[in-house]
């Protein structure tokens, strides 16, 4: 929206700042300024001169020799190729040394010989076209016809000096996108009083419904439609006070009329239009839907379809215009029009943004429409606009206004809450200084009671009056204070191991993924999962994507081999992958929303991916995660994984995780034509059994004691079973055992292994001496041996 501050100060007087004081004021109460400019600032020493003399350039028959009065006391020779100039008539002249419109620069010289001071302009060379000042012609010098006097700056003549703000408005503010909206907005940030005109018109030209009937048969899409019927009509270039206006707010003076719609509609922020009266068959206009295959030319000259969904002013026969967006080619005023119909309606903001963008035709018109527009402004905008034909000498107005009104004149009503408002804001006000600011933005305050203007739809709430007092009470006078109720800005702590276990599991080599959480339910049968598990019962969507993805998952494992598979089947030789994924356990009733939880899902097959690699994986994550005193279990009964190459994760016996190869049954259903591991880890369980507390312990003072041992034992003995057998013999003297060799092979018997440990012993008491090692080593083959191990010769 571009505000002219000369428009500005028919509504707001005395304004006592300069132009960023004006900006920074009106943006900290809400009306964000983009910028400003001051019109012509580029032109620079070109006056007003009167031309005393023209005689014929002696050494060109196209030039002429001016002698020129521009106010310094001297005539100033300018050559000028003009042919439309002649004594005695007004011209801008740019004097030497010069800027014109586009950084043209201007600098005394000769022409063919004789001496030239400067140059006569045309409307182009000064920034503005021939709709600006209409007896102005395009190829030639602009006579001006202003009431101006010689040596007067240009600007300052013609009126080409204006202030224009550019101001960002926010949807929910559609009144902010008139003159008036801002102005009201201006008068309360800098405490002055708004003067508002209410139109008059005289009228006494014959009675309105003698010559219009109006119906109105889309009422949901139209909430008031309003009309008055302007005879005798005479077309002809509006006034250079409304020419300037317009110019500066952004829109090209066309002709009286059509001005007058336009700068209503900047003005009080109402769209209008005017429609030829004897193009609008038996005289009606009817506001319908569009129907099936109907068309329009519309004024840019485009044949567009038309859709029931659309609505469109319409006479008996076809449609004149399209709501709120554009008029048709017949719609519009020409010069052997006599007789015009003004409309001012409200028609419903989602239509009419959904029509301009199919037909994909934006204006200003749709553009203030789709915010959504007060309709008890229909009828003052009205009446401004048959003022001003009045004012302007441009018709002769009937009597009467036909208003078909669907909307409710009722305001909305909200109770001024004082103390809840200070809570809110953090400050404190009486609810007297309260009602001051809102009584100065249109509001009505009695008993306690806030009644909403009409042009405020956005205020639906206490907050939204809370905000209308924070807005002009002044937001930097609003104290510091931290928000009470509020959670503070940092990550909780299980948002901490989340990003551990992510940072862990890419520093191991894998790489996460993130698949969808609906699956289709052929997923379980992929992965082997029995009939009657409880997991099959899934959540089922009600509008699914498709088959493929109609469930929510009750176990993330097929989505991982989805994600395996489809890296096998485009070459790639390995691959380490993993998710914390969601899993929905829906509840007894279908009523209730399902249970979320979160699993870790890895997986990873190639030519270093095995059960072991796999192991060592989840070992690591558990360290990070300070998951310790589990349990490794040997497991055969998970329907997805190979019986003889699977193990359970416990902790106190219950199972948290599940890691092993993949069943070759599942393998080959997913395509997977090598082996592939997987683990399966209870996300919450983890974070559940994670250690918080950290122990400080000392570097050590007294050097290590190290001790390998091996040992044969059965085959069915877990590694884990004698490692915590170590450690408990040894005692508190044992600061790491280490496996570092299993073995199997001829110097061991059939079903037997070798297993070798290191120990690393140390003292806090002192250096740890031979015969104090061996005593432990001694207690710790004792204990072996009663486990059936045998230390290895």
């Amino acid at each position: 929206m571009q505000l002219s501050m000369r428009w500005l100060h028919d509504f707001v007087e005395d304004i006592p700042v300069g132009n960023r004081e004006f900006a920074e004021r009106l943006t900290m109460t809400g009306s964000k300024v983009e910028g400003w400019e001051e019109e012509g600032s580029e032109l620079k020493k070109v006056v007003v001169g009167k031309i005393l003399e023209i005689t014929p350039h002696p050494n060109a028959d196209k030039l002429q020799v001016c002698q020129l009065d521009v106010g310094s006391g001297t005539p100033l020779q300018i050559v000028t190729g003009a042919k439309n100039v002649a004594v005695g008539d007004l011209v801008p002249v740019a004097l030497d040394g010069s800027h014109l419109h586009g950084g043209v620069k201007i600098k005394k010289g000769k022409l063919r010989g004789v001496e030239s001071n400067g140059m006569l302009c045309s409307v182009a060379e000064l920034g503005i076209t021939t709709h600006d000042f209409p007896y102005a012609i395009e190829d030639g010098i602009f006579i001006l016809q202003e009431d101006c006097r010689v040596g007067q700056d240009i600007r300052e003549a013609i009126g080409y000096n204006d202030t224009v703000f550019e101001f960002e408005i926010t949807s929910n503010r559609p009144d902010c996108l008139s003159v008036i909206g801002l102005a009201r907005e201006t008068a309360v940030s800098f405490d002055k009083p708004l003067k508002l005109h209410t139109p008059a018109v005289k009228g006494g030209h014959g009675d309105v419904n003698d010559l219009l009937k109006v119906r109105v048969e889309a009422p949901d899409l139209c909430a008031r439609y309003c009309a008055r019927v302007v005879k005798n009509v005479r077309v002809k270039p509006s006034p250079r006070w409304m020419r300037e206006r317009l110019r500066a707010s952004g829109v090209r003076p066309i002709n009286n009329i059509v001005d007058i719609t336009n700068y209503v509609m900047l003005e009080y922020g109402q769209p209008m239009h005017a429609f030829d009266q004897k193009y609008l068959k038996e005289q009606q206009i009817v506001v319908r839907r569009a129907k099936e295959g109907e068309t329009i030319v519309t004024l840019d000259g485009v044949e567009r379809r038309l859709s029931p969904d659309m609505l469109v002013i319409a006479d008996q026969e076809k449609p004149s215009a399209v709501a709120g967006v554009m008029g048709g080619e017949f719609s519009g005023i020409m010069d052997d029009t006599n007789t015009i119909v003004f409309e001012s309606a409200c028609f419903a903001g989602p239509s009419v943004r959904i029509t301009a963008k199919k037909l994909g035709m934006r204006t200003d018109s749709s553009a203030r429409f789709e915010k959504g527009l007060d309709p008890q402004n229909c009828i003052p905008a009205l009446e401004r606009a048959c003022e001003l034909v009045e004012l302007l000498d441009a018709g002769d107005v009937c009597d009467g206004i036909i208003d078909v009104n669907n909307s409710c004149g009722e305001r909305r009503k909200l109770a001024l809450e004082s103390d809840w408002i200070n809570r809110f804001l953090g400050i404190s006000i009486s609810e007297e200084e309260m009602a001051q600011i809102l009584q100065k933005l249109d509001f009505e305050v009695k008993d306690g009671v806030v009644s909403v203007p009409s042009f405020r739809a956005d205020i639906e709430h206490k907050a939204d009056v809370a905000e209308e007092i924070a807005r002009f009470y002044g937001y930097d006078k609003i104290p510091t204070t931290l928000v009470r109720g509020s959670a503070q800005g940092k990550l909780t702590e299980e948002q901490k191991f989340e990003r551990m276990v992510n940072g862990t599991m890419q520093a191991l080599g894998y790489s996460e993924i993130m698949t969808y959480s609906f699956i289709s339910p052929k997923f379980y049968d992929k992965i082997g999962l029995p009939s009657d598990s409880p997991l099959r019962r899934s959540v089922t969507i009600a509008n699914p994507l498709g088959e493929d993805t109609s469930i929510m998952r009750t176990i993330a494992l097929p989505s991982l081999c989805e994600a395996l598979s489809r890296n096998y089947l485009n070459r790639n030789l390995s691959a380490a992958l993993y998710e914390v994924a969601t899993e929905y356990i829906p509840k007894e009733s279908d009523n209730e929303l399902p249970i979320e939880k979160q699993s870790l899902v890895m997986g990873a097959y190639g030519e270093k991916a095995d059960f072991f690699t796999l192991k060592g994986a989840v070992e690591e994550l558990l360290d990070k995660a300070r998951v310790f005193d589990y349990d490794v279990q040997p497991a055969s009964d998970e329907y997805a994984f190979h019986p003889g190459r699977c193990a359970h994760l416990l902790k106190e016996g219950k199972v948290f995780g599940v890691i092993g190869e993949l069943h070759p049954q599942v393998l080959e259903n997913y395509e997977l034509g090598v082996r592939a591991c997987a683990a399966v880890l209870d996300f919450n369980a983890l974070f559940a059994l994670s250690d918080p507390t950290r122990q400080y312990q000392p570097l050590p003072k007294f050097p290590a004691v190290t001790r390998d041992l091996a040992f044969v034992c059965d085959d069915e003995i877990p590694v884990l079973k004698l490692k915590r057998s170590i450690a408990a013999a040894a005692g508190n003297r044992l600061e790491k055992v280490t496996l570092f060799d299993v073995y199997k092979g001829k110097q061991v018997a059939e079903g037997k292994k070798s297993v070798a440990f290191n120990l690393v012993l140390r003292s806090a008491d002192g250096t740890l001496k031979d015969e104090d090692a061996d005593a432990i080593v001694k207690k710790v083959r004792k204990a072996l041996t009663d486990l059936g191990a045998e230390l290895r010769s």
